[in-house]
């Protein structure tokens, strides 16, 4: 009887999703990893940024400019240990290593009479396994599942990663109150831990039931990472990526700007408070980012060309910006932000990926990374320092201070039209050649 519920429902599933019942383990185990992945990445995320509120600009600026160099260290690290050891290896090592690390924040946090600088270490740290939990994961992936099986298990791993990032912020928005920013960071930690036997299992799995022993992931892109500086030639002879940087640029320094106001107008909220917004925000976004994926970003592109898609979010930041200078409230703001992210991850994002399309593959590999990793988080400590100036240095306010993310969010807005109509151009000269042979 129980084999007879248990093969209706494989096969069920392998009608649903083209999953096979030797796959659905695997399957489900993986969606289970990036689930908890997200989830933990949400839970910390608020308690992060709630902690900002209680620094002037200066110091966040500052912490900004630390985690640029930071982050480039982490990743040149990271290059040399894959170079050394087996991946199988790598994989549990790193969530083993930020779960301990989390664990340490959890013990440490307590002890100090003034905790800033534990504080302001886990605000940078946080900000380093962002880049990392997600990109070993989908490593870990190709070292699993072969190229056939990725086509039909992996969108289906992949709704793990929009449920946990709709469940993590969930947790601070109802519960920050009431179990407290320390025992957040507990649960992130354990949630890491919990990851390592999973991918342990993950490897038999590999072998006893997806019969991929012999695969091995490409590592290609992670070795080009470990040398990012062979891409800064690419982009200052190549127009199309030198105008992606300079789009990514801006889009980085408006989220700055939108970052830095948020902060100054939770400062007069508890912790706790704090907390709960911004996971309440996390959660909105998340959601709004997982109905309008499925929704409308398919179908904008071909509905609307690059130009309109690219620069949507920028001009609708704009409009917005110019509302906050007249009405500098909270709810404003928050509803700036949470449009602006939702945007960013829906719409904005998939469109600047197909970008890199307009390049070379050679161009793509050597370029990506010093853009995805430099170029952002460089951008990150030069529009942290530039709000710092102009509020505390000029002591513009509010209103002065949307203005001039107004004027930003416009030149990238005009930016993205010149990017967009550059890429429809090109496509629609494809197309034509293709219909003439």
């Amino acid at each position: 009887m129980t084999k007879t519920i248990t093969k209706k429902f494989t096969d069920l599933i392998d009608k649903a999703t083209k999953v096979h019942s030797n796959e659905l383990k695997a399957t489900l185990t993986s969606f289970a990893i990036i689930f908890i992945l997200m989830a933990s990445y949400f839970v910390l995320r608020p308690v992060r940024d709630a902690m900002a509120s209680d620094w002037s600009d200066s110091e966040v600026s500052f912490l900004w400019n630390l985690q640029f160099f930071i982050s480039i260290g982490i990743v040149s690290i990271y290059g040399f240990v894959i170079s050394k050891l087996r991946f199988k290896n790598v994989v549990p090592l790193v969530y083993s290593a930020f779960a301990l690390s989390f664990l340490a924040f959890y013990f440490l946090t307590p002890v100090f009479t003034d905790p800033t600088l534990v504080e302001k270490s886990f605000y940078v740290w946080v900000s380093a396994f962002s880049l990392f939990h997600v990109s070993v994961f989908w490593s870990f992936m190709a070292d699993t599942f072969n190229k056939e099986q990725s086509k039909r298990v992996f969108s289906v791993v992949a709704a793990g990663a929009s449920l946990g990032a709709i469940v993590g912020p969930a947790i601070p928005t109802v519960f920050a109150e009431k179990l407290g920013l320390d025992n957040l960071m507990l649960i992130a930690a354990v949630g890491l831990l919990l990851v390592v036997p999973l991918v342990i299992y993950m490897y038999r799995l590999k072998s006893e039931d997806l019969h991929n022993e012999n695969l091995t992931a490409d590592l290609s892109e992670a070795k080009l990472k470990a040398q990012w500086w062979t891409g800064f030639k690419s982009i200052f002879t190549n127009k199309t990526l030198l105008a992606i940087s300079a789009f990514i640029l801006l889009y980085v320094f408006i989220g700055s700007f939108v970052y830095f106001e948020q902060k100054n107008l939770l400062a007069d909220y508890s912790r706790a408070d704090r907390t709960q917004i911004l996971g309440g925000i996390d959660w909105i976004t998340n959601t709004l980012t997982f109905l309008l994926a499925f929704f409308v970003t398919g179908r904008l592109t071909t509905k609307l060309g690059m130009a309109a898609t690219l620069a949507l979010v920028p001009f609708i930041i704009m409009a917005g910006m110019i509302i906050l200078a007249f009405a500098p409230i909270i709810v404003v703001l928050l509803a700036l932000q949470v449009t602006r992210r939702a945007g960013n991850y829906a719409v904005t994002r998939p469109a600047r990926e197909m970008l890199f399309t307009d390049v070379s593959a050679d161009e793509r590999f050597k370029s990506k990374p010093v853009i995805d990793i430099v170029v952002y988080r460089g951008g990150d400590a030069v529009s942290g320092s530039i709000f710092a100036l102009l509020s505390e240095g000029l002591g513009l306010g509010l209103a002065a201070i949307s203005l001039v993310g107004a004027g930003i969010a416009a030149t990238w807005g005009g930016l993205a039209v010149y990017l967009g109509k550059k890429y429809d151009g090109v496509a629609t000269f494809i197309t034509a050649t293709k219909k003439e042979a």
